[in-house]
């Protein structure tokens, strides 16, 4: 015991060592265009046709790098920007020139789900504190994107952001080009200053056989950060005051229908309507209070399903419901996700205030739930438990910004019921060395007091109390990167508003890998490799796990990648020690411009964890999505598993397939089916419990949605699910439900 004790000291001694011998390289930030915005007192009609005469007098700025794949080489296109203000909007067009227009890559789109086009997008840093910012794309039609990011470790997207704004596209003989008109109102910028400098970058995504990234910035690979080395675009002189007021009133209606038993009739629910009301109020230009009553919770797309079949920890979804995505990054700490909202399952309000004033960053939100789901988490693994009683929930987060890129910050989260209470009090931030290196660190303390409920039925002391520890270390350059990690999370850590899924060990990382750049003509780009090593012990000195890791990836044309690993692993469960070794490939390309094919696949040992032994396993996950034309889109995942005892016996073999089709009308109004299909076949004699033969789950949902923006809109559907077991002779359906759902935002 002692002996190992002095080994994790050594480790954590020598990975500050190391890492802090490599911080010595200082990188200079490229240097910087400054621009001078134009203010124009015109509006115009955002169609993707720029005949308005005053898009002449805007601020022109021509797209004169190649970021990707070559750095900072020639565009292989054309491109101009030109973009203006009004005192309420900011104007942005974009004149994309193309040789073959016939090679634009664009289709009908519903938000966010663009990424696979031709698109153009703005990026600003509305504070000008390189470590915050906004993305605003549209494809060649006019699909919209939009995301609230951050660049304090790298850059770190949130898709789930969406504002209100406009945008339209247009396929010309000599390209396309794309409008925007963006609200100010829709985003958070310094109050109460006569002139505002903002960072921005002005970028386009050319797709052909290489992806091409263009943009007004040369970006330097060395520097770790990307905000840092925008261009400044001053300007913005004394923009109209606005009531920032958007009320939001919810219409839903919904009949569940259900059968008591298999096989068996339906019983058919009553029709159940309820009228909600949010509230988003901008206190000002970097404040906003959000506010919901009798919110509508309900998420209108089902979850994607995930082969849950040997594994030991539960499930994460995304979050999908608006009022939790508003100012969601607002809350996000360094390294622990303090705040899963998905633990918040049938609120009955809830209310938020989350900001930005100079370097202060603030975030609270109380929420009232009748139905708290409780995440309980030990070193072996981890699921979910319900309270089934009201529960209240408090999270705040403050943020103070040091120095260029650092940052600090407090976090508190607190539910409590009638005997039930959690509470989380945390410290994190992250310090720049210089452009490449950096420091993250997070402490973190819990607190619970176990209900009766959640003692008596999941073995739990009445009282907890512990700690978690991380830090850590990386290094990014053009040709190579170097991390160091270090974890320590107590035995009775739990963070009930917020997800972790293993408690009770300690865990150091080392690792590192290097690229090598070829040009855009090469059949391959650029190839790397990485490679890490880890070693975790349980709290009381017992090893859990020792794991060596390490791939090649190779990027090159038809937008291809191919990856090879090789994972080694010496695992704890239960006591007993498996060696696992094992290989997996993944492989994506695009053979056509409106095709994408992807294959991973993975073979090796691999413990059993339902009967405590090592067997062979066999996986495979494919995924072709495929734009038959502008309206017609299909999405098909298949993933399969097997795994084979020491004896060759079969001990299961599963299927999943995702099967998703999509018609667009137009740019607002879809038609959206989705199939969802498991089928785990388990063998009954491999097992030294008994289990179920078949394990079949089937789920469909037929939605069709009119979208005006992300908060007005109109959906109409219909799902079901159903399942067999061994006592059934084929898929019976126990659930079937009819909804719609319509809300108006209305902007005051």
């Amino acid at each position: 015991m002692q002996y190992l004790i002095i080994i994790k000291k050594q480790s954590v001694l020598f990975i500050l060592s190391f890492c802090f011998l490599l911080l010595t390289t200082p990188s200079a930030l490229a240097n910087k265009q400054h621009y001078s915005l134009t203010r124009i007192n015109k509006n115009i009609t955002v169609d993707g046709v720029m005949n308005e005469a005053h898009w002449q007098d805007a601020t022109r700025i021509a797209l004169q790098y190649q970021d990707e794949p070559d750095e900072k080489g020639a565009p292989p296109v054309k491109t101009d920007a030109y973009i203006y203000e009004d005192g309420s909007n900011l104007y942005v067009a974009f004149v994309a020139h193309d040789p073959d227009p016939t090679h634009i890559r664009a289709a009908l789109r519903d938000r966010d789900t663009l990424w696979q086009d031709d698109t153009v997008a703005l990026v600003i840093d509305t504070f000008n504190d390189e470590r915050s910012g906004y993305e605003f794309y549209v494809n060649p039609l006019g699909a919209q994107g939009d995301i609230r990011m951050t660049d304090t470790d790298g850059w770190q997207q949130d898709l789930s952001w969406n504002a209100i704004w406009d945008s339209a596209g247009k396929i010309t003989e000599q390209g396309y080009v794309v409008e925007m008109r963006i609200p100010f109102k829709a985003l958070r910028f310094a109050q109460n200053k006569e002139q505002l400098t903002w960072g921005f970058a002005l970028m386009r995504n050319y797709q052909r056989d290489v992806l091409y990234q263009l943009s007004n910035v040369g970006f330097d690979r060395d520097i770790k950060c990307s905000l840092c080395q925008f261009d400044k675009l001053t300007g913005f002189e004394k923009i109209a005051a606005s009531k920032n007021l958007q009320l939001t009133p919810t219409l839903t209606a919904l009949r569940n229908d259900t059968k008591s038993q298999l096989p068996g009739d339906w019983e058919n629910g009553n029709v159940n309507a309820e009228v909600g009301i949010d509230l988003r109020w901008g206190l000002s230009q970097d404040a906003v209070i959000n506010a919901t009553i009798n919110p509508d919770f309900s998420q209108v797309e089902t979850d994607s399903l995930t082969l849950d079949i040997n594994t030991t920890y539960s499930i994460y979804y995304e979050e999908k419901r608006p009022f939790f995505l508003d100012g969601a990054s607002y809350f996000k700490s360094s390294l622990f996700e303090l705040l899963y909202t998905r633990t918040i399952a049938e609120p009955n309000l809830g209310a938020k205030l989350t900001g930005k004033t100079a370097n202060h960053s603030y975030a609270v939100m109380f929420a009232d739930d009748d139905n708290s789901n409780i995440l309980l988490p030990t070193n072996q693994g981890s699921g979910f438990a319900s309270l089934n009683e009201n529960t209240k929930a408090a999270v705040a987060r403050y943020q103070y910004d040091i120095g260029q890129q650092g940052t600090i910050g407090v976090s508190s989260t607190h539910r409590e019921g009638d005997d039930y209470r959690n509470t989380v009090l945390s410290l994190d931030g992250s310090y720049w060395f210089n452009q490449s290196d950096t420091l993250s660190y997070q402490v973190a303390s819990s607190d619970t007091r176990n209900s009766t409920f959640l003692v008596e039925n999941y073995n739990l002391s009445q009282t907890q109390s512990d700690q978690a520890y991380a830090i850590k270390l990386t290094r990014d350059k053009r040709d190579y990167k170097l991390f160091a990690e270090y974890e320590n999370i107590g035995a009775d850590y739990r963070t009930d508003l917020g997800y972790q899924a293993k408690v009770d060990y300690e865990k150091v990382v080392l690792g590192g890998g290097q690229t090598w750049y070829r040009g855009e003509n090469d059949l391959v780009t650029s190839w790397s490799y990485v490679a890490d090593w880890d070693k975790t012990w349980a709290q009381n000195g017992d090893l859990l796990e020792q794991e060596y890791e390490g791939y090649l990836s190779f990027k090159g044309q038809k937008q291809s990648i191919f990856e090879i690993g090789l994972i080694h692993r010496y695992e704890n469960y239960n006591t007993n020690f498996y060696n696992q070794n094992i290989g997996y490939i993944y492989s994506g390309f695009k053979p056509t411009k409106d095709l994408r094919l992807s294959l991973y696949v993975e073979y090796g040992s691999r413990i059993d964890y339902s009967n405590e032994q090592l067997g062979d396993a066999f996986d495979t996950q494919t995924q072709a999505v495929w734009d038959i034309n502008n309206h017609w889109q299909v999405d098909v995942k298949h993933s399969y598993s097997q795994l084979d005892n020491p004896q060759g016996e079969r001990v299961f073999t599963a299927n999943l397939i995702d099967f998703r089709l999509y018609y667009k009308f137009n740019m607002r109004s879809m038609l959206k089916l989705i199939w969802q299909f498991e089928d785990i076949d388990r063998n009954e004699n491999a097992y030294f419990y008994q289990v179920s033969q078949i394990n079949k789950d089937y789920g469909s949902q037929l939605v069709y949605s009119y979208k005006i923006n992300a908060q007005t809109l109109f959906y109409l559907g219909y799902s079901d699910k159903g399942s067999q077991d061994d006592s059934l002779k084929s898929i019976e359906r126990d659930q079937r439900t009819l909804f719609t759902k319509v809300s108006y935002a209305w902007q005051l």
